[in-house]
């Protein structure tokens, strides 16, 4: 497929148009060095202090959002995809009328960078820019560019073009082992698009997808809508904690982290009650997705989706939950009992143990055992202090600079973005970071990587830089004091700062499997990898862990809404009885906690991934980098076996390259078991 999507936090992550994939190595060798701006300056300064300077004038002339030219109004954005829609035509035209070889992959993945350079900064418009005109226009942009891209997927010429590369044993044999891998990629996708369907069916598959789109984007939208009661029915000292509009109070969150049970269970039953329409919409995409899948070959969804991962296949997903959830069943009844406990300690009177208790009383499980207050550690943890942690780690590890540049005027969305320059100390430019890491109205409250611009090798023997976006919600700096972190923030800014990595080291010959575009249980490796480094006290400080069993429960449920249709019950039904079987807390009558689980659209059968990768993190961490976190020859390493690849490699020959063996299993499920907040005096020991 042509059009790849986004990476981000929190999980993180939304739908690709096209499913992205990754490349290369050693391909530094082959590009010119691009030399240091003199315009650059220190990276912890600029994210210490509030902007300094031309403020952003969101009204004169400007360059144009990340320098595209064009999008210095919401305009633009209409003269975009018309301009990457007609290229689009040319390459076509010219694929089909070349002979086949290594120039047809080469045409292949310029067509797919013409408009993914579209459909990707658009897909990040559309959700963070504050003016509605923009984010209007860019949602237009998203539906033009998806719906072409669908019909170039069942382009019988296209595939044909193609085919005749691969249908030919002595050409194939003549590629060279990426190009080969991007050929067949592009193929894949053909087919898992239905290109082998008559023409009736082809049509159906592409009108099936674009409703699956538009479904999508819709189920995405009400995960965050708020829910509003009549604020009479909640007492005063309830209500305050809420925001009030008129006779109405707003919940737009779970408020998990509230010392008062009273809120967080207002919370728990106001946000997460049923809405009607949203339980339609996520019925009906599910739906849709089965019916595709059935279309184009497959048994269920989950057999489409888990193509080309690690994973392979939803029965292997199932294996893997269900012996991690054995193994962990004992741990979790241990945990509950001590929450428990600790919520018996407080509030006597209400001691039963209910589904919004655990983030708050872990959190104060974890401050009263390990000491940890966070007026006493936040000071250390400044914004910029950790930024400067960030490069001095890069700097020894993998020879990465991070240096801030001062962005031209419109080139960024809003006064608060900062853009980081990423330089290697022989490579020179490798690509751009923009972090849009402060809070602000109407901001989606997700932690998220966004890749606007992939990296490719041109024609012309330049290298096009990669330009992502790394989207947090952090307090503003104030005058006199700068952002401080707690160290779930922190944590998050290293996760996503590892997701940038890749994309800035996966120096590929095709945009089609730069970074992060590769299989979904391989994307969160780096970035789950950077959050061991953020735990390691030689690297910033030491915390203690802590272990969302929970995931298991939420990876088993992807799985079953995107198994066998007809679903044997209701969603909610199917919620109900998961959660009893895989997490150990009653559910709560009148709650559908799955219509605010906005990973259902952009991991749709693979949100068992973060725990996936999560284990091969482990595994990286205690192999390579456990004994020293700044060993330059396992950085190299990492980044030659694993970082340099993207999706241009089987994930699992990436895995077995850095590991030196091919994992099990019971090799996955025994990483996150042993992984489990160890002893505290055993795990200080560990880490010297």
């Amino acid at each position: 497929m042509l059009c790849a999507g986004r990476l981000g936090g929190l999980g993180s992550r939304a739908a690709p148009l096209w499913p992205g994939r990754a490349g290369s190595r050693g391909l530094g060798a082959r590009i010119r060095a691009r030399g240091v701006s003199t315009s650059w300056f220190p990276v912890g300064a600029a994210f210490n202090v509030k902007p300094q300077g031309r403020r952003l004038d969101l009204f004169g002339e400007r360059r144009g959002l990340f320098g595209v030219p064009e999008l210095s109004a919401p305009e633009g954005f209409r003269v975009a995809q018309e301009n990457a829609l007609r290229k689009a035509d040319l390459l076509v035209e010219r694929v089909c009328s070349v002979a086949p070889g290594p120039q047809t992959v080469l045409i292949f993945d310029e067509l797919s960078d013409s408009l993914c350079r579209v459909a990707d900064l658009a897909d990040f418009v559309k959700i963070a820019h504050p003016e509605p005109a923009f984010r209007e226009a860019a949602e237009e942009a998203c539906t033009s560019i998806g719906t072409a891209v669908e019909k170039l997927n069942t382009n019988v010429e296209l595939y044909r073009s193609l085919q005749k590369l691969l249908a030919d044993k002595k050409l194939v044999d003549s590629l060279d082992p990426e190009t080969r891998r991007v050929a067949e990629l592009f193929m894949f996708d053909f087919e898992i698009s239905g290109i082998h369907l008559d023409k009736e069916k082809r049509k159906r598959a592409v009108d099936l997808n674009v409703k699956i789109l538009d479904l999508s984007n819709t189920f995405l939208m009400g995960t965050n809508f708020p829910n509003k009661i009549e604020k009479h029915l909640l007492p005063e000292h309830i209500r305050q904690n809420f925001v009030v509009a008129g006779n109405h109070v707003i919940v737009d969150g779970l408020h998990a982290e509230s010392p008062d049970d009273l809120v967080r269970e207002a919370a728990y039953k106001i946000f997460l009650y049923p809405n009607a329409g949203q339980l339609r919409c996520l019925e009906e995409l599910l739906s849709n997705r089965d019916l595709l899948a059935k279309l184009v070959g497959y048994s269920t969804y989950s057999h489409r989706a888990l193509q080309g991962t690690i994973a392979q296949s939803p029965e292997t997903v199932m294996q893997f939950l269900e012996k991690l959830s054995e193994k962990l069943s004992e741990r979790t009844i241990r945990d509950f009992e001590m929450i428990r406990g600790m919520k018996m300690k407080l509030n006597p009177q209400n001691s039963e143990l209910m589904p919004w208790d655990p983030p708050y009383y872990s959190g104060v499980i974890r401050a009263e055992r390990y000491n940890i207050e966070p007026s006493l550690y936040c000071p250390f943890f400044s914004l910029g202090a950790c930024m400067e942690g960030l490069n001095t780690l890069f700097g020894r590890l993998l020879g990465i600079t991070l240096y801030a540049e001062q962005p031209a005027k419109g080139e960024v969305w809003c006064e608060g973005v900062r853009k980081l320059a990423v330089v290697h100390e022989s490579e020179g430019l490798l690509g751009y970071i923009y972090c849009d890491f402060f809070q602000r109205a109407g901001k989606p409250h997700q932690d998220c990587h966004f890749t606007i611009r992939g990296g490719r090798l041109k024609e012309d023997g330049d290298y096009q830089l990669p330009v992502v976006v790394l989207m947090l919600n952090l307090p503003h700096p104030s005058r006199n004091l700068p952002t401080l972190l707690t160290p779930g923030m922190m944590e998050n800014l290293f996760h996503e700062m590892g997701h940038a990595m890749h994309s800035m080291l996966g120096r590929t010959r095709y945009q089609h499997v730069t970074g992060t575009r590769c299989p979904t249980d391989f994307a969160e490796v780096p970035s789950i990898l950077m959050e061991y480094f953020a735990n390691d006290h030689r690297v910033v400080s030491q915390f203690a862990r802590h272990y969302q069993t929970g995931q298991v429960f939420y990876a088993a449920l992807d799985q079953i809404y995107h198994g066998k249709h007809p679903l044997t019950a209701s969603t909610t039904d199917i919620l109900r009885e998961t959660q009893e079987k895989f997490y150990g807390l009653p559910y709560v009558p009148n709650t559908a906690w799955q219509l605010r689980f906005s990973h259902l659209v952009g991991y749709g059968a693979k949100y068992y991934s973060y725990l996936m990768s999560r284990a091969v993190a482990s595994m990286v961490w205690k192999e390579c980098f456990r004994r020293d976190p700044f060993n330059r020859t396992a950085g190299e390493r990492y980044r030659r076996e694993m970082l340099a690849h993207g999706g241009g490699k089987e994930p699992m020959l990436m895995v077995q390259g850095m590991l030196q063996k091919c994992p099990s299993i019971d090799d996955f499920v025994s990483a996150l078991v042993s992984d489990l907040d160890p002893d505290f005096e055993t795990f200080l020991m560990d880490s010297e």
